[in-house]
């Protein structure tokens, strides 16, 4: 009895022993790096600015142009409107445009734009989550000059996969709104 009991703590400890346990993977992110590109200069009627040269140049008129990136499946919607009286209605639309994305965005980061020495004033969204544009910005001068911008991807709404590209583009953003001069 005594050597059975032996025998199957033995087999117990064997067949157990024997047991590969895995484990599953972590989770992790794909690392994605970006080119920078140069500077270019864009001159409208009403402002300049400078952009990222890998960004392809769509749409330019007077008052909007796009900033098409095809490496990120990405575009900058960017559109002007002429202050006439109508400043309060134009930053509530603004306003008004970007909280549309609150229903499903986990979050919204407000960054206020403050360059006296050019005017140029107003307000930078970064948008958390899965909601349809990631970032929407608008600057004015107070008195005569209104833009506005939004960032939009081709593809529906995973902030975990376009988050890497999102940071690239809000970054090209940033510097958009920090090198917009008006023209008198």
């Amino acid at each position: 009895m005594k050597r059975n009991l032996g025998l199957m703590i033995f087999l117990t400890c064997l067949v157990s022993a024997c047991q590969d346990n895995f484990l599953p993977k972590p989770k992790a992110m794909l690392r994605l790096e970006y080119p920078t590109g140069k500077q270019g200069k864009l001159e409208t009627e009403h402002f300049s600015v400078k952009y990222n040269e890998l960004a392809k140049l769509k749409s330019v008129s007077n008052t909007s142009f796009t900033l098409d990136y095809p490496l990120m499946k990405g575009s900058i919607f960017i559109n002007y409107k002429p202050v006439n009286g109508n400043l309060d209605k134009l930053l509530t639309d603004a306003q008004k445009l970007s909280y549309e994305h609150v229903v499903k965005a986990d979050g919204i980061y407000e960054e206020p734009v403050v360059n006296e020495p050019a005017k140029v004033f107003g307000m930078y969204y970064e948008v958390k989550g899965n909601a349809a544009s990631q970032s929407q910005f608008y600057v004015t001068d107070s008195t005569k000059h209104f833009v506005t911008g939004s960032l939009y991807f081709y593809a529906k709404p995973n902030y975990d996969s376009i988050l890497p590209a999102a940071v690239h583009l809000q970054q090209d953003i940033r510097n958009i709104i920090e090198s917009l001069r008006w023209k008198e």
